[in-house]
Order: C-alpha cells, then sequence, then structure tokens
C-alpha cells in the first residue's frame, strides 16, 4: 500500500534524525530540563507572537523570526530529548501537537490573512479537524502514539513560514503558499491515519454492517 510505504519512508527519516540528536542529547542534556519544559516555552513563544502582532503591532523583524526559530528548535528537540531519556509521557503526547498550533498559528495569521484568505481558512479548518480526531483519539485510547504526517507537516510549515518571515513584510511569495496547499495532504493524512488506528482496533466500527450482523444473528436463534 502506497500509504503505508509513504509512512515507513518518513518514520525511517525520523529516526535518522533522532539518532543524530542522541549524539548530543546523551552525553549533555542537563537533566534538570524534562521534556515537558522544552514543550512550554513553545507555548509561551507562541502565545507571546499572538501578543506582540496582534496586541502591540510590534513588526521588529529580528525579534519575530529570533522567536519563531527557538520555538521551532524546541519541536525539534522534546520528543527526541523524551525517547532519548525514556521520559515519554501522555500528557506530553497531548500537549506536543497543541503547542504546534499555538505556535504556527500566529504567524499563519498574521502572513496569510491580506492575500491567502482562503488558504488561512482552510489551514485553520484542518488544524481544528486534527485537533478533533487527536481528542476522539485519545478518548479511545489511553496511549497517543506519535504521528509522522502530523510531523511531517509541522516541519512543512516551519521552514515555509521562516521562509515568509525572512522576506516579510513583503508578500509571500506563490512558491510558499504553494508548499502550504501542499502541507494540508499530510494534514488529512494525519486525521486518516488516526480513524484508520482506531477502525484496526475496533473503536470505529461499521454502524450499518453490525446492524446487519445483528439483524442476522436474531434471525437465527
Amino acid at each position: 500500500m502506497i500509504l503505508n510505504k509513504l509512512k515507513n519512508f518518513l518514520e525511517k527519516i525520523d529516526h535518522y534524525r533522532d539518532e543524530l540528536l542522541f549524539v548530543f542529547i546523551k552525553p549533555y542534556w542537563p537533566r534538570k530540563i524534562v521534556p515537558n519544559h522544552i514543550t512550554y516555552l513553545r507555548v509561551v513563544i507562541g502565545v507571546a507572537l499572538f501578543i506582540l502582532l496582534f496586541f502591540f503591532g510590534i513588526e521588529n523583524k529580528t525579534l519575530i523570526v529570533s522567536l519563531f526559530c527557538i520555538g521551532v528548535l524546541t519541536d525539534l528537540f522534546d520528543g527526541s530529548v523524551a525517547r532519548c531519556l525514556d521520559k515519554v509521557t501522555a500528557f506530553g503526547a497531548m500537549l506536543d501537537p497543541l503547542a504546534d498550533r499555538i505556535l504556527i498559528l500566529p504567524i499563519a495569521i498574521y502572513s496569510l490573512y491580506e492575500s491567502q484568505k482562503w488558504l488561512l481558512l482552510i489551514l485553520l479548518l484542518t488544524e481544528a479537524l486534527n485537533a478533533l480526531a487527536l481528542i476522539f483519539y485519545k478518548s479511545r485510547e489511553s496511549e497517543i502514539k506519535a504521528n509522522i504526517f502530523g510531523k511531517t507537516k509541522m516541519v512543512l510549515l516551519s521552514l515555509v513560514f521562516f521562509g515568509i518571515l525572512e522576506a516579510w513584510p513583503d508578500m509571500p511569495s506563490m512558491f510558499f503558499i504553494d508548499v502550504i496547499w501542499f502541507s494540508l495532504i499530510f494534514s488529512f493524512l494525519s486525521i486518516f491515519l488516526k480513524v484508520l488506528e482506531l477502525k484496526d482496533k475496533g473503536h470505529i466500527k461499521n454502524k450499518v454492517l453490525t446492524k446487519r450482523l445483528n439483524k442476522n444473528q436474531y434471525e437465527n436463534i
């Protein structure tokens, strides 16, 4: 299946990234800084970007780009630190994608609202759907596993919005816009993978088929 091949390919790349970071993390990472602390920092940076851009109207390019880059680096490290130090938690797995959205959305709204309203709307809707899918998944499964398609989407959006911020205050180029459209594919694949996992574990059933089976069982009694 093409989807499985793509998933396996992306997971291999993610594994190699982990192995590379583990070389630094194992000997040098300060043990007092746990993975969730890094994720909290991303939340704080996302909220700070929102306040700076929309409440104070600060357009200091160096400040905004620097904050965004620090936020992206926290996303690069928190999962790897958790896996390397065996500090993976259910709360951290829930917090990580939420922190990603808090970081990305202020930049998305600020940079796309004037010139790409429809793209922004679809991006916001897919993020909302992903969040709802995550909540539904959590309600059926006690443990949340990292979703490689969600990770890939975050990498693409991080690179794109860094490029947009570098060109800011100029309008984003069509190349960046096209990449954002492309990233939406991974958003939908992320939702589809969650649904597929729940279906395979029997948490989602075909109601029509179930009703038919129950009817047949009743008639055979």
